[in-house]
């Protein structure tokens, strides 16, 4: 009777979900492209490069990546601050995720490699956020980082900025332009390194969310006028 009952409530399950997924479907239109193409091929890069075993991945939210980090042979480990970034809850049909906050972890690690991809700009302690992420890493571990920066310019909340993207104005969360004055900070604090950069000029501003969308986002230089970057960044051993 037990394994009956556990059959028909899976059953009934799938049956929900394929209808769901079909209505998502069919109801899709085109939004604009956005930066995540340019993120991924990034993060996968790093995952064929270290090989790591062990995966967490920060602010994972509704999105596939720790299933598709999982697809890899990993054990992933999925978190978001659900609880309070989420007022009205949140499902991750991809992946369990666990309720955490960063900036004030209750997990212990230590994990291979840490990916956190268009997160820590909205994260208001970004300094506790990277120093719990690096002290989560093993030594010699790798943290996978993405999001708005400009080298020579902290923003502080890019969606509020004369000019900035009228879409991103009524967002109920700040999004920061993090600068090489915070990266060389939060090196210092983790013990860690910076290995690889990649710079993306994905807006026609000076820094995230100002002017116009580029589609899609145009390689660029740390030298050149860039709003975007993807970081490869490693705990020291010692």
């Amino acid at each position: 009777m037990r394994t009956f009952i556990k059959q028909s409530v899976h059953k009934l399950g799938r049956m929900y979900l394929r209808r769901v997924l079909q209505s998502e479907a069919e109801a899709q239109e085109f939004d604009r492209h956005n930066e995540r193409p340019a993120e991924l091929s990034f993060v996968f890069r790093q995952v064929n490069r270290c090989a790591p075993r062990t995966i967490l991945d920060v602010g994972s939210g509704t999105t596939a990546l720790p299933a598709l980090l999982g697809d890899c042979g990993i054990v992933v480990t999925a978190i978001d601050n659900i609880r309070d970034y989420w007022p009205s809850g949140m499902v991750n049909r991809h992946w369990h995720v666990i309720d955490d906050d960063i900036s004030r972890t209750k997990l212990s690690g230590p994990f291979d490699m840490i990916t956190c991809i268009s997160v820590l700009e909205h994260i208001a302690d970004h300094r506790a956020a990277f120093r719990n992420m690096a002290q989560l890493l093993k030594p010699g571990g790798h943290l996978v980082l993405a999001g708005p920066y400009t080298e020579l310019e902290h923003i502080e909340n890019s969606y509020k900025e004369p000019g900035a993207d009228e879409a991103s104005r009524n967002l109920p969360y700040i999004c920061r332009s993090y600068s090489r004055t915070d990266l060389d900070d939060w090196l210092r604090e983790g013990n860690c390194e910076l290995i690889e950069a990649e710079y993306w000029r994905a807006w026609t501003g000076r820094h995230w969310a100002l002017g116009q969308r580029i589609a899609p986002p145009q390689p660029s230089s740390r030298e050149a006028a860039h709003n975007h970057a993807c970081l490869l960044i490693r705990r020291r051993v010692q």
